[in-house]
């Protein structure tokens, strides 16, 4: 039987969390503030890249089981369940910003129905389920922790087929009901204590940064000893207490999770008195490898930058995502600026300039992207680049140089096009 839930915030983790909820035959109401996404996702449109989610949108709204408002008190009317999924920016000072989910929860304080269930799928510092209690001041309304492990560019396959599901309650019965929501989900459920719960996700996050770092360390060292970090990668991979995947070095982590999620983990420990150190080498290994791409790139152009022409494909932090938060790409790309270079950027879900874009111009195809470049550098790893004709690569380029930070492109079919090559691990 579908239950009566409010998904409070309509970004990525609300819209995917909405969405998916009345795919399971939930009737689901979802507020956001932005009049302008409500008309738009009102009519079907989605204004994210992710792949599937266009569809049960769409299914969502013709079956009548998914509305969008900016009607708080009428969003949660008769819900007896309502999602936080509000933003929780970084703060200046690494901590979580928990502005937004304290206002969410103020302002639906005098809506909730007695006995309804809050639940924080915000990803927020240990603690947060009690400040969103406070926030609300209704002994009558419980407040719980479910942390998202949503992935983009596979967020509808990871709430449909999650790896785990994880509640944070004081409570075993409002845990139990929670759960319920979810039965059509065949996963390890985990019921915890909030903080438990908060806890879980940012130290998941931090120790995925962990292994890019250390792959990317691992990686460096290979190039010093002659080593193939390819097959260094699937014989680390193929023991089951390691596993391969967060292992392919690359230009370095990013995107919207865990730099921030990283920096929050950090604060937490630094609040309570615990130095975190190796955590602060893992954040040091990341940005020294965005260096390292530009130390690359002046290797294979043999010498300065100042004045140089560079292509890079590849703006997203990584492929499936038209996400360009916090993006390594655009880490390095600062770098080779800083350096007097001009860059000319491909990517194929950027379609226009933008201001976290400034100062790039962007080419509508890989090929005029090279277009006399003297060099390219591959910083995000999207399929198409390794299927593009190498050919008429070397044709646009005004000298055949690549750094490819993703190994994604074929090095002896570049090399036995005369291609100085430079990849990651790779001798």
């Amino acid at each position: 039987m579908g239950r009566k839930i409010a998904v409070v915030g309509a970004g990525y983790v609300g819209l995917t969390t909405g969405a998916c909820l009345s795919h399971l035959g939930h009737d689901v109401t979802c507020i956001e503030s932005n009049p302008d996404k409500v008309e738009l996702l009102s009519q079907g449109r989605i204004p994210i890249s992710e792949p599937g989610l266009a569809e049960i949108v769409e299914e969502g709204l013709s079956s009548n089981r998914l509305r969008f408002t900016l009607d708080r008190e009428a969003g949660v009317k008769d819900r007896e369940f309502i999602f936080l999924c509000v933003p929780t920016p970084q703060d200046e000072d690494g901590s979580a910003d928990l502005s937004y989910l304290v206002q969410a929860a103020s302002e639906l304080k005098p809506y909730l129905q007695p006995g309804s269930i809050v639940i924080n799928k915000s990803t927020v510092p240990v603690g947060s389920t009690h400040v969103v209690a406070d926030a609300l001041g209704r002994s009558d309304v419980h407040v719980v922790s479910n942390p998202e492990f949503l992935r983009e560019g596979s967020a509808v396959a990871d709430f449909l087929k999650p790896e785990r599901v994880v509640i944070g309650a004081d409570d075993s019965d409002v845990a139990a009901r929670v759960a319920g929501l979810q039965l059509r989900r065949s996963a390890p459920l985990l019921v915890t204590d909030p903080e438990s719960a908060e806890l879980i996700k940012y130290a998941s996050n931090a120790f995925l940064a962990t292994k890019i770092s250390y792959a990317n360390s691992i990686a460096a060292l290979a190039e010093a000893v002659g080593a193939d970090m390819d097959d260094v990668v699937i014989g680390m991979g193929l023991d089951s207490r390691i596993g391969s995947s967060f292992l392919q070095p690359g230009p370095g982590w990013g995107g919207s999770c865990l730099p921030k999620d990283t920096s929050a983990l950090m604060y937490t420990a630094q609040s309570v008195g615990y130095s975190f150190s190796m955590l602060d080498e893992v954040v040091k290994v990341n940005n020294a490898q965005f260096d390292r791409v530009v130390e690359k790139t002046e290797q294979v152009i043999g010498g300065s930058l100042e004045g140089m022409t560079i292509a890079v494909w590849g703006l997203t932090f990584k492929a499936g995502t038209d996400d360009l938060r916090e993006s390594p790409s655009l880490e390095v790309i600062s770098r080779l600026r800083a350096k007097g270079a001009k860059i000319r950027g491909y990517d194929p879900e950027v379609k226009g300039s933008s201001p976290i874009l400034e100062g790039i111009e962007i080419a509508v195809d890989p090929y005029k992207c090279c277009t006399d470049a003297d060099a390219l550098v591959v910083l995000t790893e999207w399929p198409e680049f390794s299927t593009l004709d190498l050919d008429r690569v070397v044709q646009e380029l005004s000298s055949p140089r690549v750094v490819d930070t993703r190994n994604v492109l074929d090095r002896v079919a570049l090399r036995r096009r005369g291609f100085v090559y430079r990849g990651i691990g790779r001798v």
